[in-house]
């Protein structure tokens, strides 16, 4: 047997800037939604459709002792880290990266994406 639920109340996600300028919509955690663990969060990165030469990324930053799964929905985003690990991600690509002890990473537009423009979406936990 099923129950039925209904929604109690809806919370906006908030628009925010990361990295290098590109921005992001944050529904967990923010002001109003605080009940969770301080490292679940969860960030939709566009959509958004560049021009030639506008696309931005995050560049070298730091984590430790959390992991991230990033989905891209569409375009692209390079990865790089100080592990020595590279690789670009495309539409339909998820990348876990586990921070353990710490690691310095990057997302960036590939430079043929920045030259050319395009839509990008993507998701991370």
């Amino acid at each position: 047997m099923s129950a039925t639920r209904t929604i109690e109340r809806t919370f906006p996600s908030v628009r925010t800037t990361e990295g290098g300028g590109f921005v992001v919509h944050r529904p967990f955690p923010t002001r109003l939604l605080m009940d969770f663990d301080p490292f679940l969060l969860l960030d939709e990165m566009g959509p958004i459709d560049y021009v030639p030469g506008e696309a931005k990324g995050a560049p070298d930053h730091p984590h430790r002792g959390f992991e991230t799964v990033t989905y891209v929905l569409e375009g692209q985003f390079g990865h790089k880290d100080s592990a020595g690990h590279l690789g670009t991600l495309h539409a339909d690509d998820v990348q876990w990266m586990t921070a353990g002890a710490g690691v310095v990473h990057s997302e960036m537009p590939d430079p043929s994406f920045v030259r050319t423009g395009g839509r990008v979406h993507g998701l991370q936990l």
